[in-house]
């Protein structure tokens, strides 16, 4: 018995860390850490940004696996989550709930006590956000599920600034719209090549609800307001030259994969669509940080 309890000891840590996602909060935790970054003008104490990363990323990783335990049904219909330990078994529901309670109680605790009482406040409002409200409430009742819901997942540069200044000024929400003008494009491209898995599964995605058309015309519209947003930062004084050319540059290919998407659909396409949305967002936001320590860009 103890032999084969060391035994599968391995197998089941890993199927825990599969449930909470680590590529999506890897992102998560990157844009609260640029966050953090930008909230200074300086570098920030280093034992905050520590605390408030470990705790952001505890909460990230406890809703990614209530996420899972919610959407079973949805995910057994999806070539892409058919993996997922909730799917195969290997790990119950009162254990999930363990698990989620504990990381995600142990995250709140840190932001609490290390970190300052507004982050953990924002951070659980992020939880409750995603995996109440967008997971059990929107995603399973309207088409437009992904762009109320993409509130929460827009937060965490928010989270990462209030945790240095303990406060939340037009700076963070400029970052903050810039997420949420990002979600729709970017999980749209998804939608789109993965649009039977989702009417398979009962999930009302827009491409499900109104069809490929009306769903590649939002995808570019969604990412005009996109390209619209990332010009704040340097409109509003808050970035510099560096920042407006990379952008531009960047916004620029987006745009480009929207416009072929409406014009020309492919899955292929969608698919390269949703792969660079991931490196637009990652690289959006290093530019920031590297122009925020770059006295050139902003003299």
């Amino acid at each position: 018995m103890l032999q084969q309890t060391l035994t599968s000891a391995p197998g089941l840590g890993v199927q825990f860390w599969r449930l909470t996602k680590p590529r999506v909060v890897s992102l998560i935790v990157f844009t609260a850490v640029i966050g953090m970054l930008l909230a200074s003008p300086g570098v920030p104490p280093l034992a905050t940004v520590c605390f408030a990363t470990v705790g952001i990323a505890l909460v990230a990783g406890a809703a990614a696996a209530f996420n899972c335990l919610v959407e079973q049904k949805i995910d057994a219909a999806m070539a892409r989550t058919r993996w997922r330990p909730t799917i195969t078994g290997t790990i119950s529901t009162p254990q999930i709930l363990l698990f989620s309670g504990a990381v995600g109680g142990l995250g709140l605790a840190i932001l609490w006590h290390a970190v300052n009482p507004l982050t953990m406040w924002l951070t659980l409002g992020t939880f409750v956000g995603y995996a109440v409200v967008y997971t059990v409430i929107l995603k399973p009742a309207t088409p437009q599920n992904i762009v109320i819901g993409g509130a929460s997942g827009a937060m965490p540069p928010l989270l990462g600034w209030a945790a240095i200044t303990g406060d939340v000024t037009f700076q963070p929400l400029l970052l903050f719209l810039i997420i949420f003008a990002w979600t729709p494009p970017h999980f749209w491209a998804l939608a789109l090549y993965r649009r039977h898995e989702y009417a398979r599964a009962g999930v009302p995605m827009l491409p499900v609800t109104h069809g490929e058309a009306f769903t590649r015309l939002h995808l570019l519209l969604y990412t005009l307001l996109l390209v619209a947003t990332t010009l704040l930062p340097f409109a509003t004084g808050m970035a510099g030259r560096f920042y407006i050319g990379a952008a531009g540059v960047l916004d620029l290919v987006f745009l480009g994969y929207a416009v072929a998407i409406w014009r020309r659909y492919s899955d292929a396409l969608a698919r390269q669509t949703f792969a660079y949305s991931i490196f637009y967002l990652a690289m959006l936001f290093a530019v920031l940080m590297v122009d925020h320590y770059l006295p050139i860009a902003h003299g």
